[in-house]
């Protein structure tokens, strides 16, 4: 029971561990229900909040490379007592038994229901947005300053296969062992040669991000300009893309003339990312941010519209994705590839060597070619663009798609089973193998504990799936606020919603008691409110309700989280040029991944003194 406003991880780990008992009470007595309890709290005690998020975790991947027939399980390499005579961990003994042998490995008819529940419990805190120490920063500093170093190897290749390329014509090339690699470079540059063949790179609406610049301006000073690198105004110019007309560059003839023309790097930030440590993203400044925005939308929406790519490449819809993860669980005709620091991996030299040079050219004008580091070092950069920058997304997905689909050559099946969304990518089994290797022959790298090509476990685009199944756990990664807060209120509310779903209770229960103590009576689903609502409260009647004449409807006061809104009135010209930017952004589909955005209400109409910043909302009572 909760008696305070707190809520306690080990009450919400026993929580879920009774809803497991309670799904499989055959295999659990009351004897080892009490022992399972006691462990976990004991290992809590001894080992705080890492047990959770850290070791549990450890298992779980253990398991799901055990699931997929590449690692048999071996409880004892992570951290857990054995079973006598056994690989299997006492904890959760009685549902590892039902999965696997003694040994580790699969059984014959494993129990989908044991995997989806062992699952929850080993990956319930895995991303839980913990504070993490200065080791952890330097670390991913560290692994990002690495992958520089390596990709200096892959720069010597790849200028190589250009050079062999570009020496003799193919039809009066000797055999060589380099003739597959070349093939593969010429069709691969043949499909992207064709998929851009009537896009013109030039015809783009820049627009502003709404994250954080290199430059470090706020939202509103970013229509002012002071700086257009000379970079992008070779092929971007400064008249023509920075200004909303010659009326524009007259009336502010002074700021036009005395604009620099320096090329500035961008700017390495560590954003939360989960228990495992923080994110690296490279903030661009704000002259490139602006075409690279324009050119990243009018990319995406050409591919997702072009009869090429349309059904192969996604940068909106994770949909596909996930029934290729749950249709190659279900008879291991396909095979889901994960790729690890995809957005860093992808160099420069690999972008010039595959997109036709038009194409090539764009990207190069808006390309960061630096960045500064958290200690202030600048870090030339020879990845195409490391993530920030809203051009890694599709040049990243284009590559790969382009590298595969030449690497099925005329395999007509093979080529139009490939699917790729960023770096998750789905292909036939039969031919994963050899899409690894090429893959990482061009310098890219498979993350082989994510990607599952034998066995019947599958998992992209945030779906697990075993045989069929949808076996994704929950996942809590807004920590619980003892006091009353927006992300907290909003992101707990769905964690419950999501817990009920699946048949969790009494986490269910006891994460609505919580939010009812602290927030008072939360309303439900079938109220049908524009609010976080739950699927089942029986305190929702307390709910302060009226008849609302006006409307001729009953409301209801609640809790919702709205966004803030910042109101900041410019000078007309920039108002202006903000206005012929981002008055088509409430239709906009595409969002750039890892980054937050700005977000408009449907029913609100555009304002151009007006912003707002997701993540950024406020928690009030209102009339529903």
């Amino acid at each position: 029971m909760v008696h305070d406003k707190s809520l306690d991880d080990n009450e919400i780990i026993a929580a879920l561990l009774r809803d497991v008992f309670r799904h499989h009470g055959v295999v659990f007595n009351n004897s080892s229900q009490k022992n399972t309890l006691n462990k976990v709290s004991s290992r809590i005690a001894s080992e705080g909040l890492g047990f959770l998020s850290k070791t549990l975790p450890r298992l779980g991947k253990a398991l799901d490379r055990a699931l997929t027939n590449s690692t048999p399980l071996n409880c004892a390499e992570h951290g857990f007592e054995p079973i006598p005579g056994s690989n299997l961990p006492k904890f959760l003994g009685e549902l590892f038994s039902l999965v696997l042998y003694p040994d580790g490995t699969v059984l014959p008819e494993p129990s989908v229901q044991a995997v989806r529940s062992l699952r929850q419990v080993l990956y319930l805190y895995y991303k839980y947005e913990l504070p993490y120490s200065t080791e952890q920063e330097q670390q991913v500093v560290d692994r990002f300053v690495k992958t520089e170093d390596d990709l200096s190897i892959v720069t010597t290749s790849l200028r190589e296969i250009e050079e062999a390329c570009n020496a003799i014509p193919w039809s009066n090339r000797p055999y060589s062992i380099w003739d597959d690699q070349l093939r593969i470079v010429r069709d691969a540059q043949r499909l992207l040669a064709k998929l851009f063949a009537s896009f013109d790179p030039k015809n783009v609406i820049p627009r502003h991000g709404p994250g954080a610049v290199a430059t470090k301006q706020q939202l509103w000073e970013k229509y002012r300009w002071t700086n257009v690198s000379a970079n992008i105004a070779k092929y971007y110019p400064t008249d023509s893309y920075y200004y909303v007309s010659y009326g524009h560059i007259c009336d502010e003839l002074k700021q036009f003339v005395a604009l620099t023309e320096v090329d500035l790097p961008a700017r390495v930030v560590l954003v939360p990312k989960d228990s495992r440590g923080p994110r690296l993203i490279s903030c661009e400044p704000v002259d490139y941010q602006w075409i690279q925005q324009g050119l990243g939308r009018a990319i995406v929406e050409h591919v997702e519209s072009t009869e090429l790519t349309k059904f192969n490449v996604f940068f909106t819809n994770q949909l596909p994705n996930q029934f290729g993860a749950l249709l190659g669980s279900q008879d291991g005709r396909y095979a889901t590839l994960d790729l690890n620091e995809a957005s860093d991996r992808v160099s420069v030299d690999l972008v010039r060597l595959l997109f036709p040079s038009h194409i090539y050219e764009a990207l190069e004008a808006c390309r960061s070619s630096a960045t500064i580091l958290p200690s202030g070092q600048i870090l030339p950069l020879k990845k195409f663009a490391p993530m920030g920058s809203c051009l890694c997304f599709p040049v990243m997905a284009l590559t790969i798609w382009a590298i595969l689909t030449a690497k099925a050559g005329s395999d007509q099946d093979t080529r139009e089973s490939i699917l790729v969304y960023g770096d998750d990518v789905i292909v036939p089994r039969a031919f994963a193998l050899d899409a690894i290797e090429q893959l990482e022959s061009f310098g890219l790298k498979i993350n082989r504990d994510k990607s599952c090509i034998s066995g019947l476990f599958r998992e992209s685009c945030g779906t697990d799936a075993f045989q069929g199944i949808n076996v994704t756990p929950v996942r809590l990664r807004t920590v619980w606020s003892s006091s009353r807060s927006p992300e907290s209120y909003a992101s707990w509310v769905a964690y419950a919603t999501s817990f009920w779903h699946k048949g969790y209770f009494s986490v269910y229960d006891l994460i609505v008691e919580a939010l009812s103590h602290l927030y008072g009576p939360i309303p439900t689903n079938d109220m049908h409110l524009a609010c976080p609502s739950l699927p089942e409260n029986p305190l929702a009647h307390r709910l302060h309700s009226r008849s609302n004449r006006s409307l001729q409807k009953r409301q209801w006061k609640v809790w919702d989280v709205q966004p803030k809104r910042l109101t900041h009135v410019m000078d007309g010209w920039s108002m202006l040029l903000r206005y012929f930017s981002e008055g088509d952004r409430a239709s906009s589909s595409y969002e750039t991944p890892w980054v937050g955005h700005l977000t408009f209400e449907g029913d609100i109409p555009f304002s151009v003194s007006q912003y707002t910043r997701k993540r950024s909302s406020i928690l009030k009572r209102v009339w529903r």
